[in-house]
């Protein structure tokens, strides 16, 4: 009886409506987050009020509003068990000595001239074998983060080279789930999905290199220099500096080629890191190693500047994450509950003919569901299902779609404060979003490339008959849980 009068009450959505409502969800985010620079959970927190009380004031129940909520929160449950997990294993990894000796090995094979571009590179490499971004940034990339600030080098820039290389290493690996969703949404052939990105993503790898390589030479600080030595004896003094640190980084490598899900690889992991504690350090009582996974790793070398770079980790340091997933989660529930994204974006498939301007809207379509939403998955599902009937129409292969929901949507994610990945990213690394943005550039350029072959035709994919493609019955979407993103 309450959902006959609640239809009655409803009316669908208009279109000026909808740009509304969104629009000063846009501002508020924007204004607290650039402005006053609040932390995302309070205007987000904000944004989500004013959308439940448009949504009782036009007849919505508060069973449907709490609807929305759960479906939003519903979608995010494995990621953020993965995250809660993570923040463990960087604790335990701190104290086993394995983010130490990345970091002391890591001194002594790369060059401090070509340390920016060498970041890059290296996070691009791994990061194609892992396919998830996020454990990348949160092993790899806090040793390397490490080692760039010792050396007296912008933080931002070298988070920013984290970021970038990490994400080119997800997008090109076909373990990574986000690769293979926007595989899936365009009913397209994973590895020649991952062939077709290469025409935007090899250019902006390429750009990306050449920009890290000019901006990074000269970016190590000649007191930063000197620092090294005095790190490197800090570290082999307080730390156990071993080549069996590596077992860790090979059983996740393993792990991800045997496609083990990333939840099991995680908790293995820490498993392996709290056997090389006992092992290094028998007298570590079990309180004192669940204060670790709790709380995270304190360093107590009485060297600040190491002290400040490796007490981090636990649970604990998750949780400002995780709380910003679940009410971002919660909004995006509420935005798709109530047709709001969907009828914005509606108006701008029907009026675009040519494939330039087909493909760029897709895009900023992309773009704007990481702004109102800040949830990846959201980035390359709703633009997918919106954009797949005209791509079609206008003769365009499913692979050009495809290309576009990584470009537009996965990618952007990471710069984007209350977006999950730009989130994560953030707090693991210990930088701003806004801060370490204007130097990722691989995510902004990948946009770029992807727009400039819409309009010139390189690259760009048309529809072939005699190619078969994975049908929509056949298509298998991803587990969140197989890659960790």
């Amino acid at each position: 009886m309450k959902q006959a009068t609640e239809k009655k009450q409803w009316q669908p959505v208009k279109l000026g409506e909808a740009l509304a409502v969104l629009l000063v969800m846009l501002l508020i985010m924007g204004t607290g987050v650039i402005k006053f620079g609040l932390s995302p959970q309070t205007p987000v927190m904000l944004v989500i009020a004013l959308v439940m009380l448009w949504a009782r004031v036009r007849g919505a129940s508060w069973d449907t509003v709490h609807a929305g909520i759960t479906d939003g929160v519903k979608t995010g449950i494995v990621p953020l068990f993965i995250f809660i997990l993570i923040g463990a294993l960087i604790g335990v990894w701190i104290q086993a000595g394995i983010i130490p000796s990345m970091m002391v090995f890591g001194f002594h094979m790369i060059s401090a001239k070509w340390f920016v571009p060498s970041v890059f590179l290296v996070c691009a490499i791994i990061g194609s074998s892992i396919g998830s971004a996020f454990t990348i940034i949160s092993t790899i990339g806090i040793a390397l983060f490490g080692m760039g600030t010792t050396m007296g080098m912008n933080p931002a820039l070298v988070a920013g080279a984290i970021i970038s290389g990490s994400i080119f290493g997800d997008k090109t690996s076909p373990l990574s789930d986000s690769t293979n969703l926007a595989s899936a949404m365009a009913e397209s052939d994973l590895f020649s999905h991952i062939k077709n990105l290469m025409w935007s993503t090899i250019p902006a790898f390429l750009v990306s290199l050449v920009l890290y390589t000019i901006i990074g030479s000269g970016a190590a600080t000649d007191a930063g220099m000197g620092k090294i030595s005095t790190t490197l004896a800090v570290l082999n003094q307080h730390f156990t500096i071993t080549w069996w640190a590596a077992l860790p980084l090979v059983i996740m490598l393993v792990c991800a080629l045997m496609k083990v899900p990333a939840i099991a690889t995680l908790f293995l992991n820490i498993g392996v890191a709290i056997v090389m504690i006992f092992i290094e350090q028998p007298k570590t009582s079990l309180s004192g190693l669940a204060a670790t996974i709790e709380s995270g790793f304190v360093s107590k070398t009485g060297n600040a500047g190491v002290d400040a770079l490796l007490s981090r980790g636990g649970v604990a340091s998750m949780m400002g994450t995780v709380s910003l997933i679940i009410l971002t989660l919660s909004l995006g529930g509420l935005l798709m509950k109530f047709d709001l994204i969907q009828t914005a974006m509606a108006p701008l498939v029907k009026r675009l003919v040519r494939p330039g301007s087909l493909i760029t809207s897709a895009i900023i379509a992309g773009i704007g569901v990481n702004v109102f939403v800040g949830e990846q998955y959201l980035s390359v599902i709703l633009p997918g299902k919106a954009f797949k009937q005209a791509f079609n129409q206008r003769g365009l292969a499913n692979l050009a779609l495809s290309r576009v929901l990584e470009d537009g949507g996965t990618v952007i994610n990471y710069l984007i404060p209350w977006g999950v990945a730009g989130a994560f990213a953030a707090n693991t690394l210990g930088v701003s979003t806004l801060a370490y943005l204007p130097f990722c550039f691989f995510s902004l350029l990948s946009p770029v490339f992807s727009i400039l072959s819409g309009f010139t035709g390189i690259g760009l994919k048309r529809q072939n008959p005699t190619v078969k493609t994975t049908t929509a019955s056949e298509a298998v979407m991803p587990d969140p849980e197989a890659s960790g993103r």
